[in-house]
């Protein structure tokens, strides 16, 4: 039998969905966009059709490109603001809470139907009706819900239960799901068949009016048919940043997230660390000062220039400037908590590498009527709206962590990884790269040990596997850290896989029930 590729993904069936098509033949584009359309099924409370994401995909001959489909900001032609659909809802993480906004009015234009298409459309090679079939049968007769998508819908059971439409796509007979139980979507399974089996661009206008329909200015929301109209997937370069012998290849501005990590990756260089022992104390401290160090960066005007001077960004994972946070890094080394994202990584046999991160906020609790798509409430995070709810100008394009990224070692790549996890992504990538390629840390290790968050001035960290006294020394360092005793979906959730001199591998992130699937033949 031959390898025809390898997917790591964050549920099952995803993981599944892809490894059919690798082994009918499909590439890793195909592989992608399969394993994406189950998950809107399959994890609907962490995507859906309408949410937004991002992919960077591409292999040695052809290069590499960004395809950014995430979501816009509605209200173009509307002179005043409506009467909005928008209120809080406070989620219990157990050990903190959180508030949410949803409603009609949380729901952002979403690219994520338009961008699954039009990746496929620009590098898939296996027919859409093979791409969305097993989704498709899935939403029509039902899957077996996961113990993680169990626990996540019993997170945001808030939500869940806001409205009866949600209710019956994310409850089993009015109750929270339990692993075992099936859940069904056939509206859903419906639109799925046609897309595959007709004109992809007659469902896609029927989606766009249902969207202005039900999430339009009369209704209490902001879409309107000049926001849908306006929308289109943006094919952007991919930020380049160099890194030793590598290259690493992610998610551009207006992105937030992928500057973030380059930023952290070349200080990381600059600072010479990877020769401590790992997960060692003076490892834990160097790579908490690091995370510091992105974390001021971020408040020290990031998010304007990302619109405003996109070019410096670059500059700056290129050298410009590094020099003084790297001396700030040097001299530390003495909140939106669920993320509702999530990603998969996908390399083929032929060298073709894919990494897709998705998501839907938490879902506005509006769906979609006779489609069974549940809306985004990317305008009720606060992560991703930093000057405060509807202050973006209509039509401007939203910043997020979204950084799905490759690393490339001349053209050829050698992982594909990504993660869900809102504003604690860049962390939990950057870690994931520093454990790959500094700490030359096996892929199932690099991914799954204990991790760090700091943002602003607070530390969060998994007292898991590391050397004794390390988290006493943390403490110590940062008095109001927040030690987790077990590892913890709060740190994202990277999947990822490698290709070693053509050797196919994957790994998946405990955190968030990651699944690796070899595709054979």
């Amino acid at each position: 039998m031959s390898i025809r590729g390898v997917i790591a993904a964050s549920e099952p069936h995803t993981a599944l969905a892809g490894a059919r098509i690798l082994r009918r033949g499909g590439n890793a584009v195909d592989a992608i966009v399969a394993a994406k359309f189950a998950a809107t099924v399959t994890e609907l409370p962490l995507t859906s059709l309408g949410g937004g994401g991002v992919c960077v995909w591409g292999d040695a001959a052809d290069g590499y490109q960004v395809l950014d489909f995430f979501a816009a900001v509605p209200g173009l032609g509307l002179g005043v603001l409506p009467t909005l659909d928008f209120a809080p809802v406070t989620v219990d993480f157990g050990q903190t809470k959180q508030v949410f906004h949803i409603g009609k009015a949380a729901a952002a234009v979403p690219g994520e139907l338009v961008g699954l298409l039009e990746l496929h459309r620009r590098a898939g090679r296996l027919p859409l009706h093979e791409v969305v079939a097993t989704a498709a049968a899935w939403a029509r007769n039902g899957f077996t819900v996961s113990p993680q998508i169990a626990m996540i819908i019993g997170l945001i059971e808030p939500i869940a239960k806001s409205t009866p439409a949600a209710a019956r796509l994310l409850l089993a007979g009015g109750r929270l799901p339990q692993a075992g139980d099936r859940l069904a979507n056939p509206d859903l399974g419906d639109f799925l068949q046609a897309l595959g089996e007709g004109d992809p661009n007659s469902l896609v206008a029927q989606y766009q009016a249902s969207l202005v329909n039900h999430f339009g200015p009369a209704q209490g929301g902001l879409l309107t048919t000049q926001d849908v109209a306006a929308y289109a997937p943006v094919v952007r370069e991919p930020l380049h940043v160099p890194f030793g012998p590598y290259r690493v290849l992610t998610n551009p501005p207006p992105a937030a997230g992928g500057g973030l990590i380059g930023a952290g990756l070349r200080i990381a260089e600059s600072l010479g660390i990877g020769q401590e022992s790992f997960l060692s104390r003076e490892h834990q401290l160097v790579v908490a000062a690091i995370l510091a160090t992105v974390s001021q960066i971020r408040l020290a005007g990031y998010d304007h220039r990302l619109y405003a001077d996109p070019a410096s960004i670059r500059a700056l994972v290129a050298g410009d400037g590094l020099p003084a946070w790297v001396e700030r890094a040097r001299s530390r080394t003495h909140e939106n908590l669920l993320g509702a994202t999530t990603h998969i990584s996908v390399i083929d046999a032929e060298g073709m590498a894919a990494a897709m991160t998705t998501s839907n906020g938490e879902g506005c609790g509006h769906v979609l009527p006779e489609l069974g798509i549940h809306v985004n409430n990317f305008l009720g995070e606060d992560d991703i709206n930093p000057a405060g709810f509807h202050r973006l100008a209509p039509g401007s394009w939203m910043s997020t962590m979204m950084s799905p990224t490759i690393v490339v070692a001349g053209d050829r790549p050698c992982f594909a990884l990504g993660s869900g996890g809102s504003n604690r992504i860049r962390s939990a990538i950057l870690q994931a790269l520093l454990n790959l390629l500094l700490y030359r840390r096996p892929l199932d290790e690099a991914l799954n040990a204990a991790r760090l968050h700091v943002e602003d001035s607070k530390l969060w960290f998994e007292n898991v596997g590391l050397d004794e006294g390390v988290a006493d020394a943390l403490q110590q360092a940062w008095p109001a850290a927040t030690c987790f005793d077990a590892t913890s979906m709060f740190f994202g959730g990277v999947n990822g896989v490698a290709s070693d001199d053509g050797r196919l591998s994957g790994a998946a992130d405990h955190r968030r029930g990651g699944v690796v699937m070899v595709a054979e033949s």
